[in-house]
């Protein structure tokens, strides 16, 4: 399975749209065979969903997304965790082990403007 994470200086970034890069972590059976990180290639509107699946991730973990990025992985057929916060090698562990978990978003989206170009703040849990 082809994972990709959202990533801020070796962290899960609270919101996958702004991070600065993704972990993509490749797993077989209970092992990494291949690890890389990329830039992300923009905020904009369905790009960041089209660019993973061309790289064959098959989900995409993060801190926070919202439901129209959410929609847009699932058209892929690209499984979204949320909720997750951490060092990115301590979740890669979880995954191994079977113990990462599905939580609530820690991004709060505005329901006036939406998260976009326009816009370069978000509302996060705990911060």
């Amino acid at each position: 399975m082809k994972i990709a994470i959202s990533t801020d200086a070796g962290y899960v970034s609270a919101h996958f749209g702004r991070c600065p890069e993704f972990t993509v972590v490749d797993i077989k059976g209970n092992e990494v065979v291949r690890k890389e990180v990329v830039k992300n290639p923009g905020h904009a509107p369905g790009v960041i969903p089209q660019f993973l699946h061309n790289r064959g991730v098959e989900c995409i973990i993060c801190g926070g997304m919202g439901v129209k990025a959410k929609g847009f992985f699932e058209e892929f057929g690209v499984q979204t965790i949320v909720g997750v916060k951490g060092r990115v090698d301590e979740i890669i562990k979880k995954i191994l082990e079977g113990r990462l978990e599905n939580g609530d978003s820690l991004c709060e989206h505005r329901k006036t403007k939406g998260y976009s170009a326009d816009k370069n703040e978000c509302n996060h849990h705990g911060e």
